[in-house]
C-alpha cells in the first residue's frame, strides 16, 4: 500500500483525496489588549489590588470584556475594602478608583472627621435591561456599579438609604458631596432623587454623555 506521501503529486494534480493530514498553525496565546494594560498600568500606579479577568460571552447582549476584580483602592493614607463587587469593565474601576480617594475618602475625614476604610456596593455586573425598558442596562457588560454604604474608621456607617434625607445635617452633607464628586467623574450617576428604585444606592457608570440626577 502506497503511502500517502506517495499520492500526493497525484492527489494534487487531480483535486481528488480530501482525507491527508495537514500540520496545524501554532496558536498563539491571546493576551490582554494595548488599552487593558495600560489601564492595567494605571490601577497599579493608584495602588489598587486587583486581578484582570478573562473575556466572557454569556449571549443576549451580556457580557465582561476588559474586566478587573478589584480587592481594594487606595484612600490618601490607608488601603478601602470593598464588599460585593464583582466583575468590573477596568476604566470604569480606574475611575472608580479615582473616586473613592480623592471624592469620598476626603469627604469624609472633611465634613464627617474621619477616614473611609470600605465601601459597600450592591454588584456590578448583572445581565438586565433598565427598568421598565427592552434596553440592556450598563451593568450586563460589568460598566456600572451600585454603591449602598459608606463604612468609616471610626465604625459609623452611612448609608444610602438610611442616610440620604433622615440622617444628621453632617451626613446628608456628606452624601450629597460624594453624589455630586461622583458626577464629574462619570457619564451617569442616579440617586435617590432620580426615582424610588435608587432609594438605597448611588449608581454610577461611565457612559457616553452626561446625566446626573
Amino acid at each position: 500500500m502506497r503511502s500517502w506521501i506517495t499520492l500526493l503529486p497525484l492527489c494534487i494534480a487531480v483535486a481528488a483525496c480530501t482525507n491527508i493530514p495537514q500540520a496545524e498553525a501554532p496558536r498563539r496565546p491571546v493576551g490582554p489588549s494595548a488599552e487593558a494594560r495600560q489601564c492595567h498600568a494605571r490601577l497599579s500606579t493608584a495602588s489598587a489590588t486587583f486581578t484582570p479577568l478573562p473575556d466572557q460571552y454569556f449571549g443576549a447582549g451580556c457580557s465582561t470584556i476588559n474586566t478587573v476584580r478589584l480587592a481594594a483602592i487606595r484612600g490618601d493614607t490607608s488601603a478601602l475594602g470593598l464588599s460585593n463587587l464583582g466583575p468590573v469593565s477596568c476604566p470604569l474601576a480606574d475611575a472608580f478608583a479615582a473616586w473613592a480617594r480623592f471624592g469620598v475618602d476626603r469627604a469624609a475625614r472633611q465634613v464627617l472627621g474621619s477616614q473611609l476604610v470600605r465601601i459597600e456596593t450592591m454588584g456590578s455586573y448583572s445581565c438586565r435591561n433598565v427598568a421598565g425598558t427592552d434596553r440592556r442596562s450598563a451593568h450586563s457588560s460589568a460598566e456600572a456599579i451600585d454603591i449602598a454604604a459608606f463604612v468609616l474608621a471610626d465604625g459609623r456607617r452611612i448609608s444610602v438609604l438610611r442616610n440620604w434625607s433622615a440622617g444628621t445635617a453632617q451626613e446628608r452633607e456628606f452624601l450629597r458631596l460624594v453624589h455630586s464628586s461622583a458626577c464629574k467623574r462619570f457619564g451617569t450617576v442616579l440617586s435617590p432623587e432620580y426615582n424610588a428604585a435608587h432609594r438605597d444606592h448611588l449608581h454610577v457608570e461611565l457612559g457616553g454623555g452626561s446625566f446626573c440626577r
